[in-house]
Formats: structure tokens, sequence, C-alpha cells
């Protein structure tokens, strides 16, 4: 049997191991480090709890280990880019999961009810069902406004959890336990289930902190330190990142789940119409600029064009003499940093892409600003306009370009459902299509030049 103070260390060390991972995700240079520490952690905390289980299972535990290991490097290896949140959903959702399991082992094995242990319990049910209406949300496969109706309901499904919650610490009944578990289950669904796509990058940051506390109560239950040190470390990362977020959209966190949404105002008028350009209109105006500033959204993703900006940004720059800025918004795309992992995946230099609060100052000077696949982030009605469900959120000054070119499929509104105006604009060009086929397309104009 392994010394506790050997355990301890071990433990100890894949502790630092996820905190200098954590460190090394702050900045796309070190992001491979940080991963790379993050799994040597994870990996010398697995052989430890292999070494030192007690009365275990070898086969049993080995087994469902190589299968889990399996799955997760098929999906991790099969998965787009552009479903990255999905998947990110999903794996909070299994963290809550694993919470709930291991809480509910723990008082079938022990046939008591401990306070941390009814934490885990809940947090990690609210999690696991909240996580997987977000993944169906983040899809696109679900949508439903809020109602006062959804606020009435959340408050008295969290009454008969907090009902059932008190009875289980007074009679240990499997039965209230279960009651509770399910209460927990439908909280979760109801409190994710009305909250708007454009606040989805948010919930998923909390739902992320809420399954690591949810580690850190189960943690206490099995007095294992290194669970409680993870699980505190992934609460206080995702809070964190949560309200770094709602601080970028202007958002409350309460309103986010409590709040009764505002109908977006549909502000489409035929007596508008939008300048279109074709493909050669906006080659000209790009070859010919001094400073061209590409602002990419959800729609690139989509269309999987990064590639092809790469390109268009390098022909521009060495061809043309033009200096090229990307532009990114705190949440932009469907969770944090998802422009920037898809922009160095394409090998675009992290010394060209820039913060919100960076390049707002530059888009006065700007000759171009080409827009690809972004809408709400664009919108100006959120400092013109108090009527809009977008009002007050930080937004990419692009209007203040002297030329807009917008590459979009339709002038459809955007996750939020907030109609945007500057598609309107003197200075704004519509280009019509796929935003991987029209960068390409412009690259083979500009080449031919």
């Amino acid at each position: 049997m392994m010394p506790f103070e050997s355990i301890f260390l071990i433990y100890l060390v894949s502790a630092i191991c996820f905190i200098l991972g954590l460190r090394g995700l702050s900045s796309p240079q070190t992001a491979r480090r940080g991963n790379f520490l993050s799994m040597s952690g994870m990996a010398l905390c697995l052989i430890t709890t292999l070494i030192v289980a007690p009365g275990r299972n070898d086969v049993g535990i080995l087994s469902a280990l190589i299968l889990a290991a399996v799955i997760g490097i098929y999906t991790a290896w099969r998965i787009k880019l552009t479903a990255l949140p999905q998947m990110i959903a999903l794996l909070n959702g299994a963290g809550g999961l694993s919470s709930l399991l291991v809480g509910t082992a723990q008082i079938l094995r022990h046939q008591a009810h401990t306070f941390d242990t009814s934490v885990g319990i809940i947090t990690g049910a609210v999690v696991f069902s909240g996580s997987l209406i977000a993944f169906l949300k983040i899809g696109g496969w679900y949508r439903l406004k809020r109602s006062n109706f959804s606020n009435i309901l959340n408050i008295l499904i969290a009454a008969a959890l907090i009902f059932y919650w008190v009875r289980f610490s007074i009679d240990d009944s499997m039965t209230t336990a279960c009651l509770m578990i399910a209460s927990a289950l439908i909280l979760g669904i109801t409190l994710t289930l009305p909250i708007g796509g454009a606040d989805m990058p948010i919930v998923i940051s909390l739902l992320n902190a809420a399954s690591g506390f949810a580690a850190a109560g189960i943690g206490f239950s099995l007095t294992n330190i290194l669970l409680i040190i993870t699980g505190a470390l992934v609460g206080a990362g995702g809070m964190i990142l949560a309200f770094v977020m709602c601080k970028a959209m202007n958002k409350n966190i309460f309103k986010i789940f409590f709040a009764s949404q505002t109908p977006a105002q549909s502000v489409a008028d035929n007596s508008r119409q939008a300048r279109t350009a074709s493909i050669s209109d906006v080659a000209f105006l790009l070859q010919n600029a001094q400073k061209v500033i590409i602002v990419p959204g959800f729609g690139m993703a989509a269309a999987n064009a990064q590639y092809a900006l790469f390109n268009l940004s390098s022909v521009l720059q060495k061809k043309y003499g033009v200096e090229v800025k990307f532009a990114i918004h705190p949440v932009a795309g469907r969770m944090p940093g998802h422009m920037n992992v898809l922009l160095i995946e394409a090998k675009v230099d992290y010394q060209q892409v820039f913060s919100m609060e960076e390049i707002n100052p530059d888009f006065e000077t700007a000759d171009v600003v080409y827009v690809i696949g972004a809408n709400d982030i664009t919108n100006p009605a959120a400092q013109t306009d108090p009527s809009s469900s977008l009002f007050g959120m930080p937004i990419l000054e692009v209007y203040k370009a002297k030329t807009v070119v917008f590459v979009k499929r339709s002038l459809a509104a955007g996750y939020s459902g907030a109609d945007n105006p500057l598609f309107f604009a003197q200075n704004t060009l519509m280009l019509y299509g796929d935003a991987k086929q029209i960068t390409e397309e412009i690259i083979a104009d500009l080449g031919t030049k």
C-alpha cells in the first residue's frame, strides 16, 4: 500500500500541473503546453488512484477506462471545430453526471446523508440536464422564448427541490433522494430551455463552473484532496470567465436566467434597400486599401472559411502591401475563444489578431472592414436603440470604417433575433452566399490582377 504522504505528494504535483495548464490556456501561444500539462496531471492522478484504490476490480476499471479513452479519442478526432461548443456542453454534462452517479453511490454504500454529498448530487444533476439542453440549443435544434410562466415554474421546481433536500437530510430515505434528484434534473431543463442563443456562451461557462463545484462537493464526501482542488479550480475558472463575458456583453447573470425576454423588434422595411456588390467590386476595394480589418463570426466557422481568410490576408499583404488585422469580439461564435481557435488552426499570425478593446479605435482609419458571418457583435443598435434586445452590449464598431463589406447568406437577423440597421447604411456593401466560396472567388479575382 502506498504511504499517505506519497499519495498526497503525487496529488499535489497533479494539482500543480492543472494550475499551470490553466495558466497556459490563457494565451494561444502557450495553449498546447497548457493542454499537455493538464493531460499529464490527469494521467498521473489516474494511475495513482488505480494503485491505491481499495478493493478495486482491476478488470472492470481498466475496461471502463479503455472504453472511455477510445470514445474520447474518436470524438476529438472526428469533431469539427465548428461543433466544439456542442462538444463542450456535452463534456460539462458528463462532468455533472459523474458527480451525480458518485454521490448516489456514496448514499447507497453508506446509507447515510452528508451535506457535501447532497450538494454534489444536486449540482451535478442540474449541470447534466442543463448541459444537454445547451447542447441542443447551440446546435439550433431547439428554441424557446422565456415568459413569466417560465419564471414561476422555475420557482416552484426550486421550492420542491429545497423541500426534498431538507427532508432527505432528516430521513435519509432513498425515495426522497430520488425525488430530490428528479427535481434537480427538471430544474436544469427548465432553467436552460428559455435562454436565448446569444446568452449561451455565458450559460456554458456557468455550467462549467457548476460542474467543478459539484466535483468539489463529492471530493469532500470522498475526502479526496485532488478532487477538491481540481473542482475548485474548474469552478473558479468558470465563474471568472462567465463574469468576464457578462461584462463584455453588458449582461446581468440573474436577468439571463430569470428576467422575461423582450421579443426582438423586427425593423424590416421594404422601403429600405441594402446595397449589393460584386466579387470584382470588393476585390477592387481590398487591393486599393491601405488598412483592412477582418471580422469573423460564427458564419465563418459554419462555412469553414478560416483557411480562405488566411489566404486572402496573405495575398493582400504580400501582393498589394495592405495592412491586415483581425478583430475578435469576446463572444464571437458559440463559445469564448471560438474564433481564436479557428484562426490559429488556419495559421493566421496571432500578431494580427486583436481583441475588441484593442481594435475599436482602428475602425475609424480602416478603408475596408470585411465582416464574414458576424452579425450581433457588429450591430450599432446595441449603442443607439434602447428598444433593441442587444442595447448596452459592447460591439465591434465597424460602422466607423469607410466601407463595410458583409458576407452573409441573407439579411436575416442574428442569433439574438435583433435586426441589424448597418446592412442598410450608406457605407455598407452586401455579398450574399457561402462565406468560404465568396472569399475564394475574391482571392481568385485578386490573383488575376
